[in-house]
């Protein structure tokens, strides 16, 4: 799916999909505000509200899948940062970043951000490592991505743990005209880079890092 389908779709579900389930919600708790207290009717109303409930947290997830609000709030400098943020508290590790003012425009920015997002993901699940790194940078022509960790590493030869993960990494790098490496051994830590040329999407990179 292009990235232009993907934020139309995601602006129909919230608009369309998010009103008709905010609007039943409303509905029903109005109603359950006149209604008397027959216990089994209560409890009818109790499940329908939620299982609305759920339908909006599903929305919202699928949402977030097909365009993360961060980029469009923060662009991809803040929404990078705010990733590794969020693992290094879930992961209870330091996360260090190195990241370049980047002005990414779509579908650059997505394929970044899931680039590190799964990147840190695949750390947490199986890197066993005590810090990790976050590293951006780029040129007029390209941009550079970077996550490595201290982990235990595997041997290129053996079947990866989230090989479909890195696969699909590979495959939105290398649809984008990109390249993705792999660096890692047993007990010597993983890298993994990613270069994708910018100059076709009109991207630019400022001076201003933190």
């Amino acid at each position: 799916m292009r990235e232009d389908e993907r934020g139309y779709l995601a602006r129909e579900i919230h608009d369309e999909l998010g009103g008709l389930l905010t609007a039943a919600k409303l509905d029903l708790t109005r109603l359950r505000a006149k209604m008397g207290t027959e216990p089994a009717l209560l409890e009818r109303l109790e499940h329908a509200i939620g299982l609305l409930n759920q339908g909006i947290a599903f929305k919202r997830r699928v949402i977030e899948d097909l365009r993360p609000s961060s980029l469009e709030i923060l662009g991809i400098r803040a929404a990078v940062l705010k990733l590794c943020e969020e693992a290094e508290q879930s992961m209870s590790i330091p996360v260090q970043t190195d990241l370049a003012d980047l002005k990414l425009h779509a579908p650059d920015d997505l394929v970044v951000y899931r680039f590190v997002q799964e990147s840190l993901t695949n750390i947490a699940k199986y890197a066993e490592a005590t810090k990790a790194e976050v590293t951006l940078r780029g040129a007029a022509e390209y941009v550079d991505i970077e996550v490595r960790d201290n982990g235990v590493g595997f041997a290129k030869d053996v079947a990866l743990p989230g090989r479909h993960g890195l696969a699909g990494m590979r495959f939105r790098v290398e649809s984008l005209g990109g390249a993705m490496t792999i660096e890692s051994a047993p007990g010597a830590g993983t890298v993994i880079q990613a270069r994708l040329p910018l100059a076709a999407h009109g991207n630019s990179v400022g001076e201003v890092e933190i």
